[in-house]
């Protein structure tokens, strides 16, 4: 399992091969397993393989034809709509959507699922690429996967068999991200040093040569607000009204 883990590549090209659905399951099976909050289980997953959905997905998604072209793409969505209904049958108010900590509670619920469901992909042999764009139009995204109020999608992740070899990604030097005791924030050095082992590893793909930093710094230069989370999570019930100032 560590061999997968630190073996992870990012797919975007498929072979036009159906992932089997006892491969899905094991898939879902570890999703779920995975920890959450209070065992609330805060979590869903949305299973896309119809082809007309899928490009619908990859359209909202920001025309990553990728999404369209996997096997199988999976929606995976924050759900305090069981919570809600577990409020009803107890007779209990429901009042925790309007705490920024529900927020917190689920995109970390879904991202703990996310990597188990990676892991298990990886390990049955399937390649992945989780899906951060499915924010882009998360209006559309809830109007087409009917989701209820309490649920938002947060990212989707595609499913396939890869369709290409791919060199593994170099990461940032473990001292950038790794702190003992407390944090250390000399990071020029570390950041500098990953620069070089980027460019070079786009060298070797035979792209255009950037620095890490330049990247990054572009994206969050270019996108200060992703999406339209900021219109959709209330009208979803995420209100944060509670939210001390």
């Amino acid at each position: 399992m560590l061999r997968t883990l630190n073996n992870h590549r990012s797919f975007r090209k498929y072979e036009q091969r159906p992932v089997e659905a006892d491969k899905l399951r094991l898939i879902i099976e570890a999703a779920q397993s995975a920890p959450s909050w209070v065992n609330g289980q805060q979590v869903t997953v949305i299973a896309v393989q119809n082809e007309q959905r899928k490009q619908q997905l990859s359209v909202l998604s920001g025309n990553q034809k990728h999404v369209a072209d996997a096997p199988v793409f999976l929606v995976f969505c924050m759900d305090f709509y069981r919570t809600k209904l577990a409020a009803e049958l107890e007779g209990q108010p429901f009042e925790s959507s309007g705490d920024v900590d529900a927020l917190l509670v689920g995109a970390v619920d879904v991202g703990i699922a996310l990597e188990s469901a990676v892991a298990a992909a990886e390990s049955l042999g399937l390649g992945i690429i989780p899906i951060g764009g499915i924010r882009r139009n998360t209006a559309g995204v809830i109007e087409l996967l009917q989701l209820p109020e309490y649920v938002f999608p947060v990212v989707g992740l595609c499913v396939g068999y890869p369709g290409e070899e791919l060199p593994k990604k170099p990461r940032l030097p473990l001292e950038a991200v790794y702190h003992e005791e407390c944090y250390n924030p000399d990071l020029r050095g570390s950041i500098q040093e990953y620069n070089k082992a980027y460019r070079e590893y786009h060298k070797d793909l035979g792209l255009t040569e950037r620095d890490w930093s330049a990247t990054i710094a572009h994206f969050y230069a270019m996108n200060p607000q992703y999406g339209d989370a900021g219109r959709t999570l209330p009208q979803q019930g995420f209100t944060c009204d509670n939210l001390q100032k």
